[in-house]
């Protein structure tokens, strides 16, 4: 069923995705989607998809510049907006990922979860979820942790529904976008236990 709803979402949202796109390629340049490798359900990976909101400026060693520095008032405006998540839609159509669940994180980060921690990885990812509706990148990892954990043990197609029409409040009023230290959440520093 989500995969039917992906799909009808991508036709309805057609135009705006050729639109953004060629933004991107303006501001950008190719490619004009962000790919990455995430963890998703049992810990299984896959490649999530972005529009990209960063340039790729780089210092003399060959290292990224800090985000801050790469962002753009374009790329801010995507965030800001969220509609830098709008080619998940294709992760969902794929059945890589769901509307509702924990966030996709960075595959190098699996061994650093305790074994609680890894339960996040029992359900499929989300493009929302329970801790973007509770602090998003205000979160400390350890908080959302917890809340996705949570997520998990009481999942059910009420809280789903409740989830979804919290975030699109959560969007319009641009909550919790960015973290306190960084444009983006800070490294995961974890061990496992």
């Amino acid at each position: 069923m989500q995969r039917f709803i992906a799909f009808l979402l991508i036709v309805i949202f057609l135009p705006i995705f050729v639109f953004l796109g060629f933004l991107n390629l303006v501001y950008f340049g190719i490619p004009v989607i962000f790919t990455q490798r995430r963890a998703g359900k049992d810990s299984k990976i896959f490649t999530i998809y972005k529009y990209r909101t960063m340039l790729n400026s780089k210092d003399s060693n060959k290292s990224y510049l800090p985000d801050s520095q790469r962002i753009t008032r374009y790329g801010n405006f995507l965030r800001l907006s969220s509609l830098d998540e709008l080619p998940e839609l294709f992760n969902v159509l794929k059945g890589d990922m769901a509307f509702v669940g924990s966030r996709p994180l960075l595959e190098e980060y699996l061994p650093l979860y305790s074994s609680d921690q890894a339960k996040r990885h029992n359900v499929l990812p989300g493009i929302t979820g329970f801790a973007q509706i509770n602090g998003r990148n205000m979160l400390s990892w350890e908080e959302r942790f917890k809340l996705d954990v949570w997520y998990v043990e009481n999942k059910s197609l009420w809280l789903d529904l409740k989830i979804l029409f919290i975030t699109f409040f959560k969007v319009f009023k641009r909550e919790g976008i960015y973290n306190k230290s960084s444009e983006t959440m800070p490294v995961l520093q974890g061990k496992k236990k």
